[in-house]
Formats: structure tokens, C-alpha cells, sequence
């Protein structure tokens, strides 16, 4: 008896609208780091150049990983820059995915060979790097709708009278 009143309380506080205490310490512990627009950046950036070294070290410099490693990079810039600075998010992701590639890329004999080994990578990958372009851009968005109708609901409700103001 004692296991079935546990569950309907369970149940009666989701249906209340309340988060079970564990769900309510798990959400507490996420990171929820705000970046400026050059923070974003710089974490996308970095994150993209040990991520090349990682790639290189551990999978002999695959670009399908590499590439596969920037969607969720792209995705964590949008969701962590300041709402002030969404529009930087998807501007960021894609100089950080040519800055992540120095590592990847063939090109072990110079600049020239570098470079011509930087833009190849850069071509034959397009596809990822416009779909991790793509990811930023649609969580950028939601964000800012979500954030609109924040806005228009609470001027839909209109003022809020505080205490000891005549209206």
C-alpha cells in the first residue's frame, strides 16, 4: 500500500504542474553557461581545434568525424550565447570548423600544401558544414521565437500594479 500512494503522489504532483525533487537537482546541475558573441567564438573555436587534434590522434584524421563532432559544437554555441548575441552563433560555427580542420587536413610538406590540403577539406565537407551552419541557425531561431512570445504574452498581461501604487 505504502509503494501505490507513493505513485499516485508522483503522479499527482506531475499533474499539478510541480518537478519531482530528482528531476528538479538534475536541472540544477546542467551547465548553463551564457557566452558573449565573441566567447562563443572562442569556445566554438578552441573546442574545434582540440577536437581536430583528438580526431587526428585517435582516428588518423577522418573528416567524417570531424565533421560528425561539429554538429553538436554548433548546436552547444547557439543554445549557450547570450540572447543579446544570438545573430554571432551561426557567423562562428562555420570559421570554427575551417579553424578545427588545421589539424585534419592533409598537407604535411608546407604553407602551400597546407592550405591546398585546408581547402579541399573545406570542399569535400560542405555538406556537414552546412548542416551544422544549419543546426546554429534553427536553434538561433527558436530561441528568438521562443523569446518573442515570451515578450508578447507579458504585454499581453499588461503592467503589474506593485504594492503601494494608486492606479
Amino acid at each position: 500500500m505504502g509503494g501505490a500512494g507513493r505513485a499516485t503522489g508522483a503522479a499527482r504532483s506531475l499533474s499539478l504542474g510541480h518537478r519531482p525533487p530528482q528531476l528538479a537537482r538534475a536541472g540544477r546541475r546542467m551547465p548553463n553557461p551564457r557566452f558573449t558573441g565573441l566567447g562563443g567564438g572562442l569556445f566554438c573555436g578552441a573546442l574545434m581545434f582540440a577536437l581536430g587534434y583528438l580526431d587526428q590522434w585517435l582516428f588518423g584524421a577522418s573528416l567524417t568525424v570531424y565533421s560528425v563532432l561539429f554538429l553538436p559544437v554548433c548546436v552547444l554555441t547557439a543554445v549557450w550565447v547570450r540572447r543579446g548575441d544570438l545573430l554571432t552563433a551561426p557567423v562562428v560555427v562555420p570559421i570554427a570548423f575551417a579553424v578545427g580542420l588545421v589539424p585534419v587536413s592533409d598537407g604535411r610538406d608546407g604553407v602551400g600544401s597546407q592550405l591546398m590540403g585546408l581547402v579541399t577539406a573545406l570542399a569535400t565537407q560542405a555538406g556537414w558544414l552546412y548542416a551544422g551552419t544549419l543546426a546554429a541557425a534553427v536553434t538561433v531561431l527558436a530561441r528568438g521565437v521562443r523569446r518573442a512570445a515570451r515578450r508578447r504574452a507579458a504585454a499581453s498581461r499588461g503592467p503589474r500594479n506593485l504594492p503601494g501604487q494608486n492606479t
